[in-house]
C-alpha cells in the first residue's frame, strides 16, 4: 500500500507508539520509503522498541527536527514491525543512505567506532489497512 507524496516527501516523520496506559510517545525520526513501507533505524535498546514489541499499532505524520507536526497535518495509522530479515534490514539501510546521504554515513561511522552500530534495529511501518 502505498503512501501519499506529502508524508514520503518529508525529512523526517513522527512515529507514535503506545504504552500500555494507551498513552501515545512521538519520537522525530528519519525513514525511506521502499516498496510500500517506511524503514526506520533506531536503537535497540530504546523505549519505542520495547512498546512496539508489546504493541505493533503505530501513527505517523510529517514532521520538523524537533518532531512539531505542522497544525492540520494528517496522521496516519500503521503497523511496526521489527525486521528480523537481513537482506531486507541491508535494503533499508542502503536506502537511508540514499535519502540521507554523508549525515546517515556519518552516523554509521560513528555508531561503529562507538560499538552502538551492534543494538540498531529497523523497522518497517506498514499502512493500515484501514486508513485506505
Amino acid at each position: 500500500m502505498s503512501w501519499p507524496a506529502e508524508l514520503t516527501s518529508a525529512k523526517y516523520i513522527s512515529l507514535e507508539t503506545f504504552r500500555r496506559d494507551g498513552t501515545g510517545v512521538k519520537t522525530p525520526v528519519w525513514f525511506a520509503e521502499l516498496d510500500g513501507l517506511l524503514g526506520v533505524f533506531t536503537n535497540g535498546k530504546s523505549y519505542k522498541v520495547k512498546r512496539l514489541r508489546r504493541d505493533s499499532k503505530v501513527r505517523v505524520a510529517a514532521c520538523d527536527l524537533r518532531g512539531g507536526v505542522a497544525e492540520g497535518a494528517p496522521w496516519f495509522d500503521a503497523e511496526g514491525t521489527l525486521v528480523t530479515d537481513e537482506a531486507l534490514k541491508e535494503r533499508v539501510y542502503r536506502a537511508l543512505k540514499a535519502k540521507y546521504g554523508w549525515q546517515m554515513g556519518l552516523i554509521t561511522l560513528s555508531a561503529t567506532l562507538s560499538g552502538r552500530r551492534k543494538h540498531w534495529e529497523v523497522i518497517a511501518i506498514e499502512r493500515s489497512s484501514a486508513e485506505l
